[in-house]
């Protein structure tokens, strides 16, 4: 009896384990299951739109992948750099620029992409000439001024009167004028007859003094009456120019050009008093100097370096020692300045040396919107005056030798093309 209930109890033991492990065994399916449901936890209508979104993206790429490379197909070839340098929009030969040294590679491509997009918003002559103001003018040149002009051999003075104007335009505005006439003296430096006709650019001139009359107020006909004089020597009267500018003035803007008049002294005698009535022409700016300047623009930094390295001028033999220069560098855009540097004031000589760099940092889009006026001032070094402005040199559209420098500048890689431009009033 006692055997018998130990293996009773015994396979009572066993029987327990044996469930146990069944039950143990018939979980690990049912992890499994759930592990599963958890790595995919959608119904079947999410795992179809997914499906479709995806192959719907894939399509869109492909879409613009073909249309891509349809495009660069289709594209007409560019134009090589080389050709912006053309003034006729002929391809410029090999050996017309002695900047060039080799073909561009690969790695500057992007450059010269942007320089041809900026060449193409500048304007394509490179000829040399004496801009006009009559781009200024809002009508034709009308009307007419009387002067008169006297030499006084005993004083040694020339004596200039305005007198009155005739038949002025009108502002359409405001159906008036304000006239007033400005008065400037240029002095040509003699050269030999040989000299002057092997010259082929404009005669170097100095402005030995300016005037200004009165305003007449609302008066399409006035009357000046304003006399001026200057101390002169008899044998600078011939190479004298008498520049007489008729403007508009405005309080609040610039003033407007009416029209102007130039009398050369070479050929007329001035002995007495002589008057004279002339018709209003157009105004054409005048050459008083010449500036070395030198550009370099780095595209990986966006700074613009405009070097001021000389100025050429004619000094006068009475003030060659108590003038000094300095010059404003402003850079404008649509019209707006944006920032300005001034160099250092140095002794005028025929050749004022500076070797003065200013930087400008300048973004893409302004780059290619950009102005920069190049301004030339006078001051006396023994007696606190105001400033004179001698010249400008500007850069930007519409300009013809200065885009060439422009172009030479963003064809070039970190490096400073230099050259010499005419300093005009």
């Amino acid at each position: 009896m006692v055997m018998e209930t130990q293996v009773t109890v015994n396979g009572e033991g066993q029987t327990d384990d044996v469930i146990r492990w069944q039950r143990d065994m018939s979980f690990l399916p049912t992890v499994d299951l759930s592990i599963g449901d958890l790595r995919m936890p959608f119904n079947e209508e999410v795992k179809y739109c997914i499906l479709g979104i995806s192959v719907t993206l894939f399509l869109i790429a492909m879409g613009i992948l073909v249309w891509q490379l349809y495009r660069y197909c289709s594209q007409a070839p560019k134009e090589p750099v080389d050709d912006l340098l053309s003034s006729d929009g002929k391809p410029a030969k090999t050996g017309d620029l002695h900047t060039e040294t080799q073909r561009p590679n690969v790695k500057v491509e992007k450059l010269h992409e942007d320089a041809q997009r900026l060449s193409h918003c500048l304007s394509m002559g490179s000829h040399v000439e004496l801009p006009s103001l009559g781009n200024q003018l809002d009508e034709e040149v009308k009307g007419s001024l009387r002067f008169s002009l006297y030499y006084d051999q005993l004083q040694s003075r020339l004596v200039v009167t305005v007198l009155e104007a005739r038949g002025l335009p009108v502002r359409d505005f405001s159906r008036s004028v304000d006239p007033f006439v400005r008065v400037r003296l240029l002095w040509a430096r003699h050269d030999n007859e040989e000299e002057k006709e092997e010259q082929s650019s404009p005669s170097l001139q100095c402005l030995l003094h300016e005037w200004q009359s009165r305003i007449v107020k609302d008066s399409s006909s006035p009357t000046f009456g304003d006399q001026f004089s200057y101390s002169m020597e008899e044998e600078d009267v011939p190479h004298t120019t008498v520049r007489f500018e008729v403007r508009d003035f405005d309080k609040f803007s610039r003033h407007g050009f009416l029209g102007e008049v130039r009398v050369s002294l070479c050929d007329m005698k001035i002995s007495y008093p002589l008057e004279v009535l002339e018709d209003l022409q157009t105004p054409q700016k005048d050459m008083v100097g010449e500036v070395l300047l030198s550009l370099k623009y780095l595209h990986t930094l966006q700074r613009l370096e405009v070097g001021l390295l000389k100025i050429r001028a004619l000094p006068q033999q009475s003030k060659k020692d108590q003038v000094r220069l300095y010059a404003r560098i402003s850079v404008l855009c649509n019209q707006f300045k944006l920032r300005h540097q001034k160099s250092t004031a140095k002794t005028l000589c025929e050749v004022t040396v500076f070797n003065e760099v200013m930087m400008f940092t300048l973004p893409d889009p302004q780059i290619r919107a950009c102005c920069i006026v190049v301004s030339v001032y006078e001051i006396h070094a023994d007696r606190k005056s105001a400033k004179r402005l001698v010249g400008q040199v500007t850069f930007g559209k519409g300009k013809r030798s200065e885009d060439e420098h422009w172009r030479l500048m963003m064809r070039s890689i970190c490096q400073p093309i230099a050259k010499w431009h005419p300093l005009l009033i």
